[in-house]
């Protein structure tokens, strides 16, 4: 079958590969109708996320028909059209049972790199490097999932494709920002990114009861898709200062949660941003934080900060000074799929939520070298490039 395979540093091509088969019970193989790019695997391409090999597939965000299930699989059947969550959980662990199923004691059998890093390993993930399980990814004809029972999801008739796509992993994560967040009705919501992950937070945000959600960019054809299609409002941080408009949108107190939807190569303007970019290109750190800092010092004093982007290890100049002496509730999660997903579904069936617009560009498989580049460099207004294989 044809995939798109990491190959090198900043180099992604179009390769046959063999096709993926059943190697456990509980998986099924499934044909891939929609995969679209995510911010966070240009952390894989440009080399900042450790164990990539030469060939690896990539892609995390995507859905399907089934066409091949396994033994032990119950609840999934050939010919079902299904969402999967990019997070491998078993379902049955601890984590699981509490719900956390990012940290999925059996999603990764890999799991030494991870505890080296961390002290301990979350699940797996789909195409995410060897690090994170070694699952071939799904920009490919074909894809295996783990655990389908679990992870898998049956679309509802009045989804279509193209919506569904996206409930795989940049709603699901936005909704897992905004939920372990603590948003509640009448929240101040402020919003750092406004990708996939960052509107999706957003919106989540809303659902939950947010009376007023501010989503900060700098990317205008981003921040116009918040405002039409969210319906949240925006600061394009080129062209003001962002903690004077939070406070001035507060009255003086600053938002109650602040969720950053950037992640590791975040962008500043100024001596800082360079800072930071340097730093990184040297491996002196592994992440840029600007984006975690200024929602750190925008937060009111007992509010909530959700670090939703992805970050791999170390950062530089983090005021934690601020979050002890301002009493912050500071968190972080990589996405909960399995968790919210059956709810999200239900927003989408009913129109509440909506997803189209972010696949600004979509093409065939073949084209997922142009994909990348043109979601990379925000070329042509990309926003998230769709391929179908």
């Amino acid at each position: 079958m044809r995939a798109a395979t990491w190959t090198g540093v900043n180099e992604v091509s179009v390769e046959t590969v063999p096709d993926p088969q059943i190697l456990n019970d509980h998986d099924v193989i499934l044909r891939v109708r929609r995969t679209t790019t995510c911010g966070s695997d240009l952390h894989l391409i440009g080399g900042y996320i450790p164990a990539m090999r030469a060939g690896d597939v990539l892609g995390h965000e995507f859905m399907g028909e089934v066409v091949e299930v396994g033994r032990g699989v119950r609840h999934r059947r050939v010919g079902d059209r299904v969402v999967v969550n990019s997070f491998v959980a078993c379902g049955s662990c601890w984590y699981c049972r509490q719900e956390l199923y990012s940290l999925c004691d059996n999603g990764n059998p890999n799991p030494g790199i991870t505890e080296g890093l961390w002290g301990q390993s979350p699940g797996g993930c789909i195409g995410y490097s060897h690090a994170m399980g070694g699952y071939a990814g799904s920009h490919a004809e074909y894809v295996r999932v783990p655990y389908a029972d679990v992870g898998a999801f049956v679309v509802p008739d009045e989804v279509s494709d193209d919506r569904a796509l996206f409930a795989s992993d940049a709603v699901s994560t936005g909704w897992t920002g905004a939920d372990l967040a603590g948003t509640k009705p009448g929240d101040v919501v402020a919003v750092w990114g406004a990708g996939g992950v960052g509107q999706m937070a957003a919106r989540a945000a809303m659902l939950l009861g947010a009376e007023r959600v501010l989503v900060v960019d700098r990317v205008p054809e981003r921040l116009a898709q918040v405002r039409e299609h969210v319906g949240a409002g925006t600061i394009d941080y080129s062209q003001t200062d962002v903690l004077a408009e939070l406070r001035e949108a507060t009255g003086g107190r600053g938002p109650d949660v602040c969720i950053e939807a950037v992640g590791m190569e975040a962008h500043s303007p100024g001596v800082h941003g360079v800072y930071d970019q340097v730093k990184q290109q040297l491996r002196l750190q592994t992440g840029r934080s600007s984006a975690v800092r200024e929602a750190v010092l925008a937060c009111r004093k007992g509010g909530s900060v959700f670090v939703l982007g992805v970050f791999a290890g170390l950062v530089d100049k983090f005021p934690l000074g601020a979050v002890m002496n301002k009493g912050l509730t500071l968190r972080g999660a990589q996405v909960h799929g399995q968790r919210y997903t059956p709810r999200i579904l239900e927003h989408m069936a009913r129109g509440e939520l909506v997803t189209e617009h972010l696949a600004t560009h979509v093409m065939p498989l073949e084209e997922a070298p142009r994909g990348y580049q043109l979601f990379k460099d925000k070329e042509d207004g990309c926003v998230r490039a769709v391929f179908t294989p």
